[in-house]
């Protein structure tokens, strides 16, 4: 297994560690849902150095990232970033990714899911027929995501740049506890606020920073967070998880990211989704709460009233926040419009449910 520039600091506290993605990750380190209350509450510290990082560079980058991606990056300049997906040649989905604008038509920063680094690299790199100058900088960029409402409070002495006024999918770059060069963005995967830092793995910058970021956040409570928890408040949020709710499969369009597919540009398999839009789609991914006692798991059957299978669940977990077991899953789009009711089958028992809209609340 690989393992992050922190792997021995979540051992040293204890964490219980899981393989992720090919790398060593911690999972928890108290329990799920004292680390979730305390991201949605207060803050805390997720190691997502996992995930992956291609720099593009040149005048044709900004063409090549608009032939592979579904959004249009044409729309961001300096500072600016966007959420998109990459999609195959039958319109399924490749990975969901974040484009950051460095240098407007010039330099760009795409941020990948850590499972799919290799395949979206060798995607990306099939259809730069222009020579655009490719860097995989994932190896050596350290990524820690602070969540939680006092985040910023909590980080802002670390820095002279103006952090608590982020506005959401932007960015800036500049010292960060003493670290030079380490962009800051707002561009988190809790609903909960606040701000992920990238640096380089070099010169002990992944000790520094931590042990700057718990110095700042020790009298006020802050903590380090696993992977447990961040999947349960991204589920309360209705993001999608990529290999669970979007995969190679699944069309945008399905996936309820119609928001990010902007048909005013050419990009792959834009014919094949354009007709869906036409046309209509067979199923759609929608979120639901359980009506009955019992927790809904991925690939756990979705019925209809006379038991017919109409779909399947692709995440699904008892919310912490809310205090009731919700979901995702695919459905078929008779069954998609709120407040319809659909059954989930848990060990050989068919359990009511709603369809409700999302963020979950």
């Amino acid at each position: 297994m690989k393992q992050t520039p922190f792997t021995k600091n979540h051992i040293a506290l204890g964490a219980k560690m899981a393989e992720f993605a090919g790398y060593n990750m911690p999972i928890s380190y108290s329990s799920i849902n004292d680390e979730h209350f305390t991201v949605r509450n207060n803050a805390g510290v997720f190691d997502v150095s996992h995930m992956g990082e291609f720099i593009l560079k040149g005048e044709n980058a900004l063409a090549l990232i608009q032939r592979v991606t579904t959004n249009d990056a044409s729309k961001l300049s300096n500072g600016k970033a966007q959420y998109s997906c990459l999609t195959n040649n039958d319109g399924g989905i490749v990975d969901d990714l974040i484009v950051y604008c460095i240098e407007e038509n010039k330099v760009y920063m795409l941020v990948v899911n850590a499972a799919n680094i290799e395949k979206d690299w060798h995607w990306i790199t099939k259809h730069n027929t222009e020579k655009v100058e490719m860097h995989n900088i994932s190896d050596k960029t350290c990524l820690l995501a602070i969540q939680g409402p006092n985040a910023t409070k909590i980080l802002q002495p670390l820095t002279d740049t103006d952090i608590l006024n982020l506005k959401y999918y932007t960015f800036v770059k500049g010292k960060f506890a003493g670290v030079d060069n380490v962009l800051i963005s707002a561009t988190g995967y809790t609903g909960a606020g606040g701000v992920e830092i990238y640096f380089e793995d070099k010169d002990n910058n992944a000790d520094i920073i931590w042990n700057k970021i718990f110095e700042a956040g020790a009298s006020q409570g802050i903590k380090p967070i696993g992977l447990a928890a961040r999947d349960t408040l991204r589920l309360e949020m209705g993001y999608c998880l990529y290999g669970n709710d979007i995969d190679d499969t699944t069309s945008p369009l399905e996936a309820g990211l119609g928001w990010i597919t902007k048909f005013t540009k050419d990009f792959t398999a834009k014919e094949i989704i354009e007709a869906q839009k036409k046309d209509g789609i067979e199923r759609k991914l929608v979120g639901f709460e359980m009506q009955e006692k019992g927790i809904p798991r991925h690939d756990y059957e979705i019925k209809d009233f006379s038991g017919m299978t109409i779909g399947k669940v692709t995440s699904g977990t008892q919310s912490p926040s809310l205090g009731k077991a919700v979901g995702l899953g695919y459905v078929r789009t008779a069954f998609s419009n709120i407040d319809t009711n659909i059954y989930i089958k848990i060990r050989d028992k068919l359990l009511s449910a709603k369809v409700v809209k999302l963020p979950f609340s």
